[in-house]
């Protein structure tokens, strides 16, 4: 497991969409500054995972769309890990999430928080 300098963590999916720009908006600008990062989908925030599942997510200015964020996000080298227990919890497999993802044990989210300069638990 490749560690990252930082490390946000997003509990919630749809349902709080404001945390889910907070948390894209935050990990974009640790790459922008040059430092690594993941953006670990947690709990029901698995369901970002999907392929297109940000799409119309936009909590207003001066925030940018959440599609718009995770775009420019992976462009710049970020990551996004999704926690393999909370998918199969909520009813989802990995043949369904985006294969861009990396999928992720409770062990290695331990050694990315450890190992990880900040973090930002979002929940």
């Amino acid at each position: 497991m490749q560690t990252a300098d930082f490390v946000a963590t997003i509990f919630d999916g749809h349902s709080n969409p404001g945390k889910v720009t907070v948390a894209f908006t935050m990990a974009l600008n640790a790459q922008k500054m040059g430092h690594s990062s993941i953006v670990l989908l947690m709990v029901e925030g698995v369901e970002l995972g999907k392929p297109g599942s940000t799409e119309g997510m936009d909590i207003g200015k001066p925030f940018e769309p959440v599609a718009n964020l995770v775009k420019e996000y992976r462009a710049a080298g970020g990551r996004i890990g999704i926690c393999g227990a909370c998918m199969i919890h909520n009813g989802f497999s990995a043949e369904e999430m985006d294969p861009d993802y990396e999928i992720i044990t409770a062990p290695e989210v331990v050694e990315l928080m450890m190992a990880a300069k900040g973090t930002m638990p979002i929940t």
